[in-house]
């Protein structure tokens, strides 16, 4: 007998249920971007002097590593829940213990008066965040029927912008990098409350859990582009257009100081963030709604790609304030569509609903890989090969190849 659990949603979730879903997103971003669009780099500022380092490489070390463990967090964990049989559900309790270990992880971060501490507790807070996040993004393929996927998925991308917005004002509005990440991990795990209190989550029958062999467990990671051609696709998109936000994202803070002379970077960076979201939410839910009504994916990501690699080409060729608030108006337009769309597309190429945590780990190693590639890329293109134009000039290129190879997806209009 086929498990609830794992039958194809056809009922339509509510407007209770996704608010929650948003939240408990959104809270897991806040405890990702408060830290690095602000609390990280005030940290390694502080740490480089006599590591030899500058302060560019320290953070791209910092959260390079710490994207490492993210790679494989995310993909495990969803794995791990795929198989929880107990009386909360398949989902819920890493949602829980994912939300509740990251607010530690965050309190780590907020003592941290050593280098190795630093590099700890950004790794522990990728490690806990990852499975929460994990687990909510299996939710939607659980419960959410496919032509609402991209509605739900643009409350999802809502709530992702909002808690960049929300991070980076804690950050820069909490008086100290101790107690930036002490407003965080409070917001962090206060944020998933609602979801998990109330909306009990299905559970999965224990006669469907597939015996347990590590063999099987391991090689189920690896999904084969031979035989899932559409996902392995649609994960090349997702990656190239993530790795040229992440190369956009990860210096900001440096390029308003160091570049544009802005006085105040964290008052900045923030603004430039609030712009980004207000255009994101202009179109972050309607190209989702569009998107099911057309029961169309593919156009929605190949010209929001293409819009975002316009708005960072603006990076890199006007270079001034008034250039850095029309980019960031521009890309959050483009990433609004692309954040909703692209999801329901990710979650329409899943091979089976048994492995849906899992399938969605994998996949989501193309929004963390990024941040492990970036850094890699970023340091050497700023400190020795042209600077920051030739950066952005470089990420609007990834960006725009990843748009185009949507076009190879078969399987999905």
């Amino acid at each position: 007998m086929t498990a609830p659990a794992l039958d194809e949603p056809v009922d339509r979730v509510g407007r209770g249920w996704t608010a929650a879903l948003a939240l408990a997103n959104g809270a897991i971003w806040v405890g990702w971007y408060g830290p690095l669009q602000i609390l990280l780099a005030k940290q390694a500022e502080q740490f480089a002097p006599g590591t030899g380092l500058s302060k560019e490489s320290l953070l791209a070390w910092v959260t390079g590593v710490g994207a490492v463990v993210s790679l494989a967090a995310n993909p495990l964990f969803g794995a791990l829940s795929d198989r929880t049989v107990s009386r909360y559900g398949r989902r819920t309790p890493w949602i829980v213990a994912g939300a509740a270990g990251g607010a530690l992880s965050l309190l780590v971060l907020a003592g941290a008066g050593a280098l190795w501490v630093l590099f700890a507790g950004w790794c522990l807070v990728q490690l806990t965040l990852n499975a929460s996040f994990a687990a909510v993004t299996a939710a939607v393929p659980d419960r959410v029927p496919r032509l609402q996927r991209g509605a739900v998925g643009g409350w999802l991308g809502v709530a992702q912008i909002l808690g960049v917005v929300a991070g980076t004002g804690l950050a820069t509005a909490a008086g100290g990098i101790g107690a930036g990440y002490v407003a965080c991990a409070a917001f962090t795990l206060l944020g998933v409350a609602p979801y998990v209190l109330r909306h009990p989550d299905l559970r999965l029958d224990p006669a469907a859990r597939p015996a347990w062999s590590w063999r099987r467990f391991a090689a189920g990671f690896w999904l084969s582009p031979r035989r899932h051609p559409d996902l392995a696709w649609a994960w090349l998109t997702r990656f190239l257009i993530n790795l040229g936000n992440a190369l956009v994202l990860l210096y900001l803070f440096y390029y308003l100081r160091d570049r544009l002379g802005y006085d105040d970077p964290d008052t900045g960076v923030l603004i430039l963030t609030a712009v980004n979201g207000v255009t994101l939410l202009g179109t972050v839910v309607v190209g989702g709604v569009w998107s099911d009504r057309l029961g169309r994916r593919k156009p929605f990501v190949l010209w929001s790609g293409v819009l975002m690699a316009v708005a960072t080409g603006v990076l890199s060729g006007w270079q001034t304030w008034t250039g850095a608030l029309v980019a960031a108006a521009v890309l959050g337009v483009g990433f609004g569509v692309f954040t909703s769309v692209d999801f329901a597309l990710m979650t329409d190429v899943l091979p089976k609903a048994l492995d849906r945590g899992k399938d969605l780990g994998v996949i989501n190693i193309a929004n963390s890989l990024p941040q492990v590639a970036a850094p890699a890329l970023a340091a050497p293109l700023v400190n020795h090969l042209g600077g920051y134009r030739v950066l952005y000039l470089v990420a609007a290129g990834v960006g725009l190849a990843g748009a185009i190879l949507v076009r190879r997806i078969k399987g999905v209009a």
